[in-house]
């Protein structure tokens, strides 16, 4: 399988210190060079830990014969798009809601960071999920309190939240 990933899921990854379950789930993870360029800036969160990860997994995308409605969608994620239609991928690994929203209309199937972990757990990758999001939920990437408890909810694990 391909899974194409946009900037905002891979930080959240990153910041639970699980990007090598993407590899594990999905075989082929791939991202944009506009993406690479925008989690691997000095500045950002988790910079270093992306910049390993992503070595290697850098494509360049070809900008010909695509339109798309870049001004509901940045950089990264149009860029995201374009690779995962240009190598016809399985998935593209985003959490951005307007992003998702341009996926649809291009018909792209889409995955967010905290589905990674759901499956992650329903195959046995992890035994829990509740520290991993406690972890996303201390970091400087913003998940809603509500989105995680209902996320601990599918994965059976209501309540174990940390408050």
């Amino acid at each position: 399988m391909i899974l194409i990933a946009d900037a905002s899921a891979l930080i959240a990854l990153s910041a639970c210190n699980s990007l090598s379950i993407l590899d594990a789930l999905f075989g082929t993870v791939l991202v944009p060079e506009a993406v690479h360029l925008e989690v691997t800036t000095e500045d950002k969160p988790y910079a270093e830990p992306l910049r390993r990860y992503l070595l290697g997994k850098v494509r360049q995308i070809d900008m010909q014969n695509f339109v798309f409605l870049d001004a509901y969608a940045d950089a990264g994620e149009t860029a995201a798009m374009l690779l995962y239609k240009q190598l016809n991928a399985d998935y593209l690994l985003i959490d951005d809601k307007r992003g998702r929203k341009v996926a649809a209309i291009n018909q792209i199937k889409t995955i967010g960071s905290l589905g990674v972990l759901l499956q992650a757990k329903r195959v046995g990758l992890v035994a829990s999920i509740a520290p991993l999001l406690a972890q996303i939920e201390a970091s400087p990437v913003f998940v809603s309190r509500n989105l995680l408890e209902n996320v601990l909810e599918l994965a059976g694990e209501s309540g174990s939240l940390r408050d």
